[in-house]
């Protein structure tokens, strides 16, 4: 079934468990008949330490904005040749795919051990 396109507005969650603690993986809620969208437009917003005065004469911080994206690592992959998915990945700090596939088969096998004892 073919996703319609609209302009929904993602929405960043974390969710809260019954302590009050949140995860620290955050998750994006995708209505019905979407798709979760291939990058992700967020601004970062830092005050920069200086002062303007607000419309009754009080101080406000002044903030700095800069825009970042985040693209889809998954999209990435099936648009991409390897060498290209993998030269992405080292700039990110991440091992080449293979490499990282060879680690999760490791870590999921020490599970499976621990699990065995």
């Amino acid at each position: 079934m073919k996703q319609k396109k609209s302009n929904w507005i993602p929405e960043i969650l974390y969710e809260d468990d019954e302590n009050g603690m949140s995860s620290k993986l955050p998750f994006v809620m995708v209505p019905e008949g979407q798709e979760m969208p291939k990058t992700l437009f967020i601004f970062e917003s830092r005050e920069t330490g200086e002062y303007e005065p607000g419309d009754s004469g009080e101080p406000l911080p002044i903030i700095e904005m800069e825009l970042h994206q985040y693209a889809d690592m998954n999209f990435l992959k099936t648009q991409l040749s390897l060498t290209e998915y993998n030269n992405i990945r080292r700039c990110l700090g991440l091992q080449p795919l293979d490499q990282a596939v060879d680690a999760g088969k490791k870590i999921t096998n020490n599970i499976r051990e621990n699990i065995k004892q």
